[in-house]
């Protein structure tokens, strides 16, 4: 028995004439007759009550019918599911972020997805970087937004955005008067910065252009997040560097300063694995671009 049996049955068993019934399968009379007497010679059961002027359903032919009706419906179903999720419509995705990436761009971009593809199951987690490569290698995340360099070959990566790092200084920090700070000016500064192991990219970034600026910094504090920094500079544990976006978030008694010449930067980037050929990363990855592009007309403007 195959489904077109099953697509003829019903026809004839919803229409109760071979006639219309034929009409609307694009087949001749007898044939759809011939079809209905090889099912009921495989299921040894009578369907149909024939006479000249009728039709008629069995009891053993109701119920086939609405069994029969059940099983296209699900097969149905099943096709239209199968079709959206090779489009990328419905699945699951999983995203990493830095906690800067969740103050920036991540935000529209994941606005800017589930407008298009409300059907897939979102999972968001926040990682240092360092944790977003574990995680992606263990097939536990799909999609990170993390900082640049990754020397990982078996990912895959693409700049989003640059973020510039300001000075975080006490209100009353003898050069919170000045509105550009150099970094040579701060060489006897208490540094509070993030674990190394967290973010070697941007620690490494840090002391090297202190040594080009003639100092090795002095950091008293290592602490995860930029929120938590920023509570240590108020209450003058020391500086630290946040990225440009969070200066107007915080304590009010933390004032934030550009860096002339050389200022700290990092690339943020989204990284996902070389061989995830997931339809609904890509759609993702659709995403990204058109955000991307958006932001590129919006400079120009």
């Amino acid at each position: 028995m195959e489904l077109h049996d099953l697509r003829y049955f019903v026809a004839v068993a919803e229409d109760l004439h071979f006639g219309r019934a034929a009409e609307r399968l694009h087949m001749t009379q007898p044939a759809l007759s011939r079809q209905i007497q090889a099912l009921e010679a495989e299921l040894d059961v009578q369907l149909f009550q024939r006479t000249k002027r009728s039709v008629k359903l069995t009891i053993a032919g109701q119920t086939f019918f609405e069994e029969a009706k059940q099983i296209l419906c699900h097969t149905e179903q099943a096709i239209q599911i199968t079709r959206r999720v090779a489009r990328g419509e419905v699945g699951q995705l999983r995203l990493s972020f830095t906690a800067s990436a969740l103050r920036s761009v991540l935000p529209e971009m994941v606005r800017m997805f589930r407008d298009h593809y409300p059907d897939v199951q979102l999972t968001m987690n926040e990682r240092c970087t360092n944790d977003q490569i574990i995680a992606l290698q263990n097939h536990q995340t799909d999609v990170g937004f993390l900082y640049l360099p990754v020397s990982e070959k078996w990912l895959t990566l693409k700049a989003i955005a640059e973020e510039v790092w300001l000075v975080a200084l006490p209100r009353k920090h003898p050069l919170a008067n000045q509105k550009q700070l150099t970094l040579s000016a701060l060489a006897k500064e208490a540094f509070i910065l993030h674990p190394r192991q967290e973010g070697p990219a941007f620690y490494n970034q840090i002391i090297r252009l202190c040594e080009q600026a003639g100092f090795y910094p002095n950091v008293v504090q290592e602490v995860e997040t930029s929120q938590t920094r920023v509570g240590l500079v108020a209450a003058g544990m020391g500086i630290t560097f946040v990225p440009e976006h969070l200066q107007t978030v915080g304590d009010t008694e933390v004032i934030y300063r550009r860096l002339s010449g050389s200022a700290p930067k990092l690339e943020l980037a989204i990284a996902y694995r070389r061989d995830n050929f997931s339809p609904v990363v890509q759609q993702f990855l659709h995403i990204v671009e058109e955000r991307i592009q958006k932001s590129v007309r919006e400079s120009v403007a």
